[in-house]
């Protein structure tokens, strides 16, 4: 079969996505690995696919890593959904709800071409990670490589651990990310954040996500790790987020409240690949 599909960026996190109203795509692991190649594919981080809703919601969003591997949030591919369906004509709307595996999450087309996303409320339960501890902390000791590194752990609809670093450019990212994000203490993985603070109001980040590795971004990330820093009283409300591919603006208010993500979302190119 011939299947059609849109290249799209997020800070360059990058993505396929499919129409999978207008055409029928059911993939398989297999299928995902080898389109994610960068050499003998087309190249993406994760693959989104767009479906009609199961509830009252607009859309459905699903999303499956570059190793085939579904999972249950992706903010950055949030973003590149909501300009998709507009490019696409699919919706006139401005502001859509759109289900995931975790619930609903709410994006909007801002009139300056910018993309807000109510990420919804954040949890820290290690049973909604999950983690194995046996009471909730701020911070949690995790042994890696012999070394024991405090983390903060979040879900964002998907799971992060999150470590403060002083340098991130020498953040040991390649050497601990792997390890941390198949940590035995996370039975279902975790996407390993790496945060440096430069002030109260920015923040620079790496993410190695689980099945992806190493993005240039990561927009859960930028929540989690927003969130971990104002819960241990070191950011301020509205935070900057610089990542290697770009800035996103994250704003929370406190427990209880949803986190907003507000950042850019490009289309690369449009194409149709043989299966």
């Amino acid at each position: 079969m011939k299947l059609k599909f849109t290249k799209m960026q997020g800070l360059g996190n990058d993505f396929i996505i499919i129409d999978n109203i207008h055409q029928t795509f059911v993939p398989d692991a297999e299928q995902i690995r080898r389109l994610s190649d960068r050499h003998f594919g087309i190249g993406f981080d994760q693959l989104l696919l767009v479906e009609k809703a199961k509830g009252d919601a607009d859309f459905r969003y699903r999303i499956f890593n570059a190793n085939g591997e579904e999972v249950e949030q992706c903010g950055n591919g949030a973003r590149c959904f909501v300009r998709f369906v507009h490019e696409q004509g699919l919706t006139d709307k401005k502001t859509i709800q759109v289900e995931t595996l975790q619930g609903v999450i709410t994006p909007t087309l801002r009139a300056d071409g910018e993309i807000s996303v109510n990420m919804g409320v954040p949890r820290f339960e290690p049973a909604d990670i999950p983690f194995h501890a046996n009471q909730r902390s701020l911070t949690y000791p995790l042994t890696i490589n012999g070394k024991q590194t405090e983390i903060c752990i979040v879900s964002m609809g998907n799971p992060h651990a999150v470590q403060i670093v002083p340098d991130i450019e020498h953040a040991p990212v390649a050497g601990e990310g792997p390890l941390i994000a198949t940590h035995p203490y996370f039975p279902n993985g975790v996407n390993a954040g790496f945060m440096q603070i430069v002030d109260r109001s920015h923040i620079k980040l790496r993410v190695f996500e689980r099945g992806a590795g190493e993005t240039l971004a990561c927009g859960t990330g930028a929540c989690a790790a927003t969130v971990c820093g104002i819960l241990l009283r070191k950011l301020d409300n509205d935070v900057l987020v610089t990542t290697s591919g770009g800035t996103l603006r994250i704003r929370w208010q406190g427990a209880g409240q949803p986190v907003w993500m507000t950042g850019p979302a490009e289309t690369v190119f449009t194409g149709e690949i043989k299966l």
